[in-house]
C-alpha cells in the first residue's frame, strides 16, 4: 500500500509539472501574438506619419493639375486616413486575438485531470 501512495504522489507531481509546461507554452504563444499585434499598431502609426510626410506634398502638387489646391489636399488626406484605419484595424484584431492571456487549453486539461482523479479516489 505505501508503494501505491508513493507512486501516486510521483505521478501527481509529474502531472502537475506537465500541466505547468503546457500552460507556459500556451502563454508564450499568446504573448507573441499580442506582441505582433502591438507591433502592427505601432507600424500603422509610423506608416501614417511617413506616408503623410512623403506623399502629401507630391500628391497635392500632382492633383492641383486637375483640382483646386484645397480639394487636392482633402483627397490626399482622405486616402492617408483610410490607409491608417486599415492598418490599425488589422493590428487591433491581432492584439484582441491574443487576449486574455490565460492558458485556456492547459486549464481545461487540468480540470479534466482533477475530475479523473476525484472519480478514482471516490471509488
Amino acid at each position: 500500500m505505501p508503494e501505491l501512495v508513493v507512486r501516486a504522489s510521483h505521478q501527481m507531481s509529474e502531472l502537475v509539472r506537465e500541466e505547468m509546461r503546457l500552460a507556459r507554452a500556451e502563454m508564450v504563444g499568446k504573448v507573441k501574438r499580442v506582441g505582433a499585434g502591438s507591433g502592427m499598431l505601432g507600424g500603422a502609426g509610423l506608416a501614417a506619419i511617413l506616408a503623410a510626410q512623403a506623399l502629401v506634398a507630391g500628391a497635392i502638387a500632382a492633383l492641383t493639375l486637375l483640382l483646386p489646391l484645397w480639394a487636392s489636399a482633402l483627397v490626399v488626406a482622405g486616402l492617408l486616413a483610410a490607409t491608417a484605419g486599415v492598418l490599425a484595424a488589422a493590428g487591433k484584431r491581432r492584439v484582441t486575438h491574443g487576449l486574455p492571456p490565460v492558458p485556456e487549453e492547459a486549464l481545461e486539461s487540468l480540470k479534466a485531470d482533477i475530475s479523473v482523479i476525484k472519480e478514482r479516489t471516490t471509488r
